[in-house]
């Protein structure tokens, strides 16, 4: 039988943060240069960087900077090409595909400018697709997601599809479905870009609530300036570098 729906999802407090990691990113020499034919490109060089646990951290800079590169580098979707990389505890330079595997799944949640919802699912049913692929049943993981669209305020959507969604709606979806695995790190990349500016705002608020209720770090890599009242950290990179 299903466990009662309106129960909230466990998420970690900040007591049960790990107390041998207390930074959740550090970096050191961190490079990613892509080879394109003949030509090779920076993506960032030589950044160092240490985030302790529950910041909430705004990446600014202009298009070509470095910041989806190196949301990408902490998501584990690419691989650094110098340097050192610790993720919540994961030396992601040392991680076989396996294990780079099971940190996407189970560590950090992305939520993408695109949203990347699957057009054939029902809004439950791509909040669930994570947990599903990472072995758990449906049953055991639908009360959860319906907590979760409950706190997003989707509950009369759970049943439609992302075509029947506004842009705010499928936004709050992807929130939900980052968050299904309890990551120790959500990570956003331009997550207010295709929104008009009140359901960015909404997003930014809900982003700074998930970091400051439950102690999650969040990155976000963003042009607008909504985030930045809710940055607990800023940085500014140019030219694949950290320059403020």
């Amino acid at each position: 039988m299903e466990s009662n729906p309106s129960i909230k999802p466990h998420v970690p407090t900040a007591t049960a943060l790990p107390h041998e990691n207390p930074e959740s990113i550090q970096a050191r020499g961190l490079t990613r240069i892509y080879q394109i034919g003949t030509v090779q490109v920076t993506g960032i060089r030589d950044i160092d960087l240490t985030v302790p646990s529950g910041q909430l951290v705004v990446l600014k800079g202009d298009s070509g900077s470095g910041k989806s590169t190196l949301l990408s580098l902490l998501a584990g979707l690419d691989r650094l090409t110098a340097g050192q990389l610790t993720v919540a505890g994961h030396d992601l330079e040392r991680c076989s595909e396996t294990e780079l595997t099971e940190f996407r799944r189970n560590t950090v949640g992305v939520i993408f400018q695109a949203f990347n919802l699957l057009p054939t699912l029902s809004v439950l049913e791509n909040v669930c697709l994570p947990a599903l692929l990472a072995g758990r049943a449906y049953y055991q993981v639908r009360p959860k997601a319906k907590a979760l669209l409950e706190w997003l305020g989707l509950t009369k959507r759970i049943d439609h599809q992302p075509h029947q969604l506004s842009g705010g709606e499928m936004q709050r979806t992807a929130i939900a479905r980052a968050l299904i695995n309890d990551p120790a790190m959500v990570l956003a990349d331009e997550p207010t870009g295709n929104l008009d500016s009140g359901n960015a705002g909404k997003v930014m608020a809900l982003l700074a609530d998930l970091n400051r209720r439950f102690r999650r770090t969040v990155v976000v890599a963003t042009h607008s300036n909504l985030a930045d009242a809710h940055a607990t950290m800023m940085l500014r990179l140019k030219d694949g570098r950290v320059v403020s």
